[in-house]
């Protein structure tokens, strides 16, 4: 669909985390230091699981996704803010701002998805071991990653098809670092309530089909665990769970206060967006590398490869 409607209102002004330059300048250095660390961690997940043989393996698999999911979804958001906050008009197009809607609600729903698969294969390497190469064979994965990759897509691609349609007058400020899209709606003169709906039906059917899945698995996963009569076996057990269980609460959470909260503007909805746009691409390969012996003995055995190659 062409975006001629827009005519009134070729840009927004993104009004940021601060209006203070000096404290812009401090935030510019912190992002940008996040930033950094986001792509320098994803990147390493990246390659230690392709190079190391000892990863290929299902849970592994989608966590390579993952890493590459977080990499796309910090890209979406953070170089811009970076731009605009050494910019004195931090300004975005039209353009600009829903594609950056489209890439953020497409990173954010693959994301809800691929945290659900990944509770299934802890479902099934904890319940089931025995059959565990059997069920999570390499056909299936490819299938429930590419779906989830699917399935993020048309969420977005049917909320941005609505939003091309809006027309923007008046306020071109949003009170934010990017542009999301319950940010927009108040920037709109025309009728936002079916935009409004998709929005809320897609998220809520989005985020309630796959946080069940999720705790539907980690219910049975709980119980199986209970049932193991050595606690040394228990909490090892448990803790194959802990990393993936925390970049689902995190994600989760904050996501949730996003986009089921009022659009106020307000303190809370932005440490919210930064929550799950900035902060938890970050985290993710620290919470999956330092409590997994696999993977630190990988990176070790990928750093003494790559040593040896350059000398």
């Amino acid at each position: 669909m062409a975006l001629g409607n827009h005519s009134t209102v070729t840009e927004f002004v993104l009004l940021g985390l601060s209006a203070d330059p000096k404290t812009q300048i401090l935030l510019f250095v912190l992002f940008l230091m996040i930033y950094l660390q986001t792509l320098m961690g994803n990147l390493m997940m990246l390659l230690v699981i392709r190079t190391d043989s000892h990863l290929h393996t299902p849970m592994y698999f989608f966590l390579s996704h993952l890493s590459f999911l977080d990499l796309c979804f910090s890209s979406a958001t953070i170089p811009k803010m970076l731009e605009n906050l050494l910019s004195q008009r931090k300004i975005i197009s039209v353009k600009g701002c829903l594609a950056q809607v489209f890439f953020v609600f497409d990173a954010g729903g693959t994301e809800a998805c691929l945290l659900s698969v990944m509770a299934y294969d802890r479902y099934v390497a904890i319940c089931h071991p025995l059959l565990y190469d059997q069920k999570m064979t390499n056909k299936l994965c490819k299938g429930l990653v590419w779906g989830s990759w699917g399935l993020g897509f048309l969420d977005a691609f049917v909320n941005i098809l609505l939003a091309m349609s809006l027309d923007f007058c008046g306020d071109q400020s949003i009170p934010h670092y990017s542009c999301e899209l319950p940010s927009l709606f108040p920037l709109s003169c025309s009728d936002v309530s079916t935009n409004f709906t998709v929005m809320l039906c897609s998220s809520l059917l989005h985020a309630l089909v796959t946080c069940v899945l999720i705790v539907f698995s980690y219910t049975l996963i709980v119980s199986t665990i209970l049932s193991i009569t050595s606690s040394s076996g228990r909490s090892k057990t448990f803790f194959t769970c802990f990393s993936h269980l925390t970049a689902v609460l995190l994600f989760y959470g904050s996501a949730f206060l996003r986009y089921f909260m009022l659009n106020s503007g307000s303190p809370l909805e932005l440490i919210s967006s930064v929550q799950y746009s900035v902060v938890t691409p970050l985290v993710n390969p620290l919470i999956y590398s330092l409590k997994n012996n696999e993977v630190k003995a990988a990176v070790r055995r990928t750093f003494r490869k790559h040593v040896q190659y350059f000398r």
